[in-house]
Order: C-alpha cells, then structure tokens, then sequence
C-alpha cells in the first residue's frame, strides 16, 4: 500500500484519512492483528477447562499436567515487556508477523507433542513467541490511528481482552468433548494464518533498529525472566504449596527476590534497559495500570470463582456453566461500543469510574449467593459486572496509553498488559488462599451451631433419619449424619465464595479513589498536536 512505501522511505507516519481505501486497508489489517490477540489470550483458557483430557491422552499424573499451564504462563509473563524493545529493534509489522508465524507453529508441534515433557517445552515456545501480538495490538491502535481516533481500536481490544477468558473454558470444553484435546491448538492454525498474511500485507512498514537487539542488556533480560517467572510460579503453586511450608517455594521466592533487586537495579541505571520503567512517572499510566491489575483480578477471578461455584455447590455441568457465563460475554459486546461513544462525547474518566462502580456492584451483588442459587441468581450480577469490567478496561486503556508519547507507546502498552495478567495471577493467588481459610473458619462456626444435642439439631435428624428408613436405607442414622456434614460443608462453601465476592467488590469500589488522580488525556494530546504543527 502507498502509506507503507512512505513509511518506509521517510520513517514518518502519518495516520490515511478516514473513508480513503488506504483507511478501509488499515483496519482490516488491524483486524488481523485482534484476531492474534484474541488466539494469545484464548489459548490461556480454552485450555484450563480440558486438563484433565489431556492428562489422560499423554499419561501425566494431577501435579505434571498443571505445568501445561504454568509453563504457558511462565513464559508469555516474561515475552509481554520484552516486546517494547523488540518493537522498537524490528518494527511493529515484522515483530507481529514474527510472533503469529512462531505461534502458529508451536501450536502444530503442541498438538503433536508425543509426551508430558515435549507439551511443556512446545507450550513455552507458544507462551513466549505468542506474546508479544497482545502488547503490539494495543501499540497499533495508538500509533497507527492517532490518540483521537483509536477509540474503535481500543474498544475491539478491551472486548477481546475480556472476552476470550470469559468463553474460554466453554469452547475449550466444547471443542474436548465433540473432538480431541489436539484441536485446543488446532484451532489456532488457520486464524494465525490469516492474521499474519493480512498484518504483512496491510499494516505499514516501519525503520528497524536492529542496533538495541546487538546492545541488549543481557544480565538485565536474565534478571527479568528470573523474577517475573518465578514470581509467576510461586503465586501460581503457593495456595496448594502452604507458601511458606514448602521448602521448595521459599526458594523459588527468595530467586523471585534476587532477580527483582538485580531487574529493577538495571532498569534504573542502564542507559538503554530491556524494559524501560521510568514511564511509571506519568501519573496517568500509574494510575491506569493500578486500574489495569485490579482489572485482571476481576477478569481472571470472576471467570475462576463462578464456574467453581455452580459446579462444586450447584453441580452443573460444563453446558450449563457455559450458559450462565454467556450473559457476562453478552454484556461485554453491548458495553464495550457504548463506552466507545461515551469516550467520545465526555470525559473517560468518568466512563472509567461508571465502570468501576458498575463492577463493584455486580461483584458486591454475587456475594448474597444461597445454595440454590441458579440463572436467574446470576443474571443481573453478570451482565453488571461484564459491562462493568469492558467500561472499565477501555478507558483506562485510553486514560493511560493516552497522554504519552508515540515512542513510549510499544513498551507502555507490555507493562500495561503485564500488570493486567499479574493482577491476575496475583488475584487468584489470593482467592485461592483466602477460600482455604474462609472455608476452615466457617466450617468451625457452622460445626459449633450443629451440635446434636441441641433441640432443633436432634428433630433434624429424627425426621432425616425416619426419612432415610422409609427408603430402606441400611444405616439411617449414620445416613442422617452424613446429609448434615454435607449441608454444613455446602453452606460453609456458600459463605466463603460470598466473603471472595466481597473482596473483589471492595478492590474495585477502591479504585475509584485514585481518579480524581488523573488527568484528561483529551487536553494532553491537542497540546501535543498543537506543538507538532
């Protein structure tokens, strides 16, 4: 396309005009790059939900699968800001391109991986290459667009984003049970095609600087991987590990320790760092990834406690999990255009905020569950809290990524998503810690309440058990007293996803605190268009 050639000759971009064909060739290009986005966020969950197929088809025992996920994890933490730099040494376009190409292939190999080991290996590989399309996208939309008019952009990003957790565990249970656990990365051939063809052919050319990849900080680039993988790895085993207990963890956590202080040491004191920290001093992007963890959390521990809920109290199987869960993603679709055009018609700030209120109260809501609770429990709470956390995500997005400027924006846009995932993980961490011990606790206070020789306790147990006789249980007695355990294990179990609910609603009612912080990124870029000209 011309606004390549021009690209490429002058290394000066400038955005095509909107309705020209170069504009309609953009975006159908930028749609490419989404689509890439969507397959390295999906493959995060699709594959959660059909671990235990996968144990089964490569003979892993419970504990050597979960590095199926780990290792994913692991290695895309540690890609996500390395991207900035790799944006800058190769451009956008050849990194993308890069990236999908590398991501498409390691996904033919993990669909063909012959054992526990050769899985693990292929999904680093996918985790890894497969990173950088998620930074890079949200980059696009900024540098390719113009700040003023990325707001479409930044919307089909902030629903992707939270979407693809959201219908993750149903497709990949869906795919699991109509064909094979090999199609969980199957699937991902022919989108990774055609997002690399069309990003090569559409998007712009850009100079490269392969001078920062011949220059990179070595020890600084070791001392990242060392503390986001491991940081990522202890909070991923530490709720099952008992932290502390395991010897193994403390390790791992004291590694965590020596690579941060060797990172952050690096970062501030090298003239050209892996990973450039100092555009924490913006205020705007402060605050907006503060915003963008507690995001994650919300994101990452929704889509976690729900399906836990209906499916160790209610009992519900993947379908009908799969059915409540839809009215979140339906709330997605809906919210994330219409906090497109409130962006452009009032302050994001207040959209943000709108946002954050609108998650909170779905969250606040869901934490009143009973034991019976069904569809029509989690209806309201869902679609609240899907439109809260897309109205969140987009503006803040914007608010942060919106004041910098153009050169910042590659490596901004990795912390931004890596702040997001370490919510994340972060989050689940904590919500899987705090459901041990809210669970332990209110089983105590439930016990306490259950005594047999209380009045009300004994009548129970006599109408249970004449019940149970009725039947021609064996042992009615015996019979009696297990249903009673249950129901203190289901309404103890109950208690404790509603405290989880409430931590979650309180996380995101506090951020709302922090944005009468921000500034209008709206001011900050006619200023800047202003001294362009």
């Amino acid at each position: 396309m011309s606004g390549a050639a021009a690209t490429a000759d002058t290394g000066v971009y400038t955005p095509p005009k909107p309705g020209t064909r170069e504009a309609l060739m953009l975006n159908i290009g930028f749609f490419a790059m989404v689509i890439g986005m969507f397959m390295a966020i999906l493959d995060i969950q699709i594959v959660a939900s059909s671990i235990q197929k996968i144990q089964a088809g490569i003979s892993a025992s419970a504990e050597e699968v979960a590095w199926i996920q780990t290792s994913y994890l692991i290695a895309e933490v540690i890609g996500i800001p390395l991207s900035g730099l790799l944006n800058r040494a190769l451009s956008m376009r050849r990194l993308f391109v890069f990236s999908a190409v590398g991501f498409t292939i390691a996904s033919v190999m993990c669909a063909l991986a012959w054992d526990l080991n050769s899985l693990i290996v292929f999904r680093c590989i996918q985790g890894f290459v497969g990173a950088a399309m998620i930074p890079t996208t949200m980059a696009a939309a900024f540098t390719l667009f113009g700040p003023n008019r990325s707001v479409l952009q930044q919307v089909a990003i902030g629903m992707v984003a939270t979407l693809a957790p959201s219908i993750g565990p149903t497709l990949g249970g869906w795919i699991t049970e109509n064909m094979s656990w090999h199609w969980l990365f199957l699937v991902n051939v022919i989108p990774g095609i055609i997002a690399a063809t069309f990003v090569w052919r559409l998007i712009p050319k850009q100079p490269t600087q392969l001078s920062l990849i011949r220059n990179i900080d070595i020890i600084g680039l070791g001392a990242m991987a060392l503390f986001l993988g491991s940081f990522e790895y202890v909070f991923e085993e530490g709720p099952t590990a008992g932290w502390f207990e395991d010897e193994h963890l403390v390790m791992w956590m004291f590694l965590c320790t020596l690579g941060g202080i060797v990172f952050f040491w690096r970062a501030f004191t090298r003239a050209n760092p892996v990973v450039d920290l100092k555009v924490f001093q913006d205020r705007n992007f402060a605050v907006g990834s503060m915003v963008a963890v507690v995001v994650g959390f919300g994101l990452f521990g929704s889509v976690y406690l729900t399906p836990l809920f209906l499916g160790t109290v209610r009992g519900y199987n993947s379908l009908q999990i799969g059915q409540i869960m839809s009215v979140g993603g339906v709330a997605m679709f809906i919210g994330g255009p219409i906090a497109g055009a409130l962006i452009r018609k009032i302050d994001p700030r207040y959209v943000m905020a709108f946002g954050l209120s609108l998650a909170a109260i779905g969250l606040y809501w869901n934490s009143f569950l009973t034991a019976d609770a069904s569809f029509d429990e989690f209806f309201w709470p869902q679609a609240l809290r899907g439109a809260g956390l897309i109205m969140s995500m987009v503006p803040s997005n914007f608010v942060a990524l919106g004041t910098l400027p153009p050169l910042k924006l590659p490596n901004a846009t990795g912390l931004i998503t890596v702040c997001r995932n370490l919510g994340g993980a972060v989050g689940l961490a904590a919500l899987n810690t705090m459901r041990l011990n809210y669970t332990n606790l209110h089983e105590q206070e439930l016990s306490a309440g259950l005594d047999p020789s209380r009045p009300e306790v004994q009548d129970w147990l006599i109408q249970t058990e004449a019940s149970l006789r009725a039947s021609g249980v064996a042992d009615p007695a015996g019979a009696a007293l297990g249903q009673l355990a249950r129901r203190m294990q289901v309404e103890a179990s109950v208690m404790t996803f509603n405290n989880l609910f409430l931590v979650m609603a309180i996380c995101f009612a506090i951020m709302l605190v922090l944005v009468p912080l921000l500034k209008r990124p709206a001011a900050a870029n006619a200023g800047a268009a202003k001294e362009a000209h």
